[in-house]
């Protein structure tokens, strides 16, 4: 690579840290090929986590250094209507926020301690019953404001992503790591700042050149019913419309991405996220995301232990009563071949 390190303000990962991780092939190895016989797409997931705090810029440079074909993220609205990448929408797991917010009385005082409400789910069919909802006041759509329930799930006493300007999140939040933490170096904690979706086009397109390959773009609509209101919240929309979508369709077109043979795959977990796209005049190849969290591996059966995981959101709000593992059905894959080319399990 011609590298021996990258440096990140005052302290150096050695290129070789990442490089012991992935050798090369024992000899007479065979290559893995996908089922039509091609080389399968190497996705960096959040970009290269193992080594440095996920979706940050030098997560990505490492994946890109490593060899991955696509720069994989998740992507929220902020409170100025810009799409921000990171995992989740709630920051204290993986950023310093709760550091930050120390010293910080702007950002301490932006921790949302509101407690959500129960609502009934809409079908007589559906499991569980009811479920929570940030929408404190029904009376009132700005209400979501307040609280911090995504997709069912209760972060009461925390920071929404939401609340930030995307150079609030530059200035004043940096990330940490995530998954496994206790088994991931700790030295960048916080020293890494939170980056944008259009930081990581202009990474992927400088990549691309530097390598002579080319690499992809694979973002994620993240929470795509909890974006939506909060976005709307922010005023980033009007009532019933879908800003992050919206954003996504335009971000993608202004940098010349919208052919279906654009070096980018959009994904999500919310089936009407993408045909809304799809019906919106986005070109480009698209993925449904399968989650497979409690499996009845007997049967293939998907488990309802949270409404999260075991079907799609905007179908729980919708009352549509099916788990993910209608999807899989040859009904299911048919209904999707008709928005997108692929699934994500």
């Amino acid at each position: 690579m011609g590298v021996a390190a990258v440096l990140f303000g005052a302290a150096v990962l050695p290129l070789s840290m990442a490089f012991a991780q992935s050798g090369p092939a024992p000899a007479g190895a065979k290559p893995f090929l996908t089922v039509d016989g091609k080389a399968p797409l190497v996705l960096g997931h959040r970009g290269l986590p193992g080594l440095v705090p996920e979706e940050t810029e030098a997560s990505y440079d490492l994946a890109a250094a490593l060899g991955t074909d696509a720069l994989e993220e998740d992507l929220h609205l902020t409170k100025d209507c810009v799409l921000v990448v990171r995992h989740n929408p709630w920051l204290s797991d993986n950023t310093n926020i709760a550091e930050v917010a120390k010293t910080n009385a702007a950002v301490a005082a932006r921790k949302r301690t509101v407690p959500g409400v129960r609502v009934k789910a809409p079908s007589a069919t559906g499991v569980p019953a009811d479920y929570l909802t940030d929408l404190s006041d029904p009376a009132d759509p700005r209400s979501v404001l307040k609280s911090l329930i995504v997709d069912g799930e209760d972060h009461t006493n925390d920071w929404s992503i939401s609340d930030f300007t995307m150079a609030e999140l530059k200035q004043w939040i940096g990330g940490t790591t995530y998954d496994a933490a206790n088994e991931r170096p700790k030295v960048f904690n916080g020293k890494l700042p939170i980056i944008s979706f259009q930081d990581v086009i202009d990474i992927a397109k400088v990549k691309s050149k530097e390598t002579g390959r080319s690499i992809l773009v694979y973002p994620e609509t993240k929470n795509p019913t909890w974006n939506n209101a909060q976005a709307i919240a922010n005023g980033c929309g009007v009532a019933g419309s879908r800003p992050l979508e919206d954003a996504l369709i335009k971000i993608i077109g202004d940098n010349g991405l919208n052919t279906k043979d654009a070096p980018i795959l959009v994904q999500s977990f919310e089936p009407g996220s993408l045909k809304y796209m799809r019906s919106h005049g986005l070109q480009t190849r698209q993925v449904q995301l399968v989650d497979g969290n409690g499996i009845d591996f007997k049967t293939g059966k998907v488990l309802l232990n949270n409404i999260t995981n075991s079907r799609p959101f905007d179908w729980t709000v919708a009352g549509d009563a099916r788990l993910y593992d209608a999807m899989l059905t040859p009904e299911g894959l048919a209904e999707i071949k008709t928005y997108a080319e692929g699934i994500g399990p």
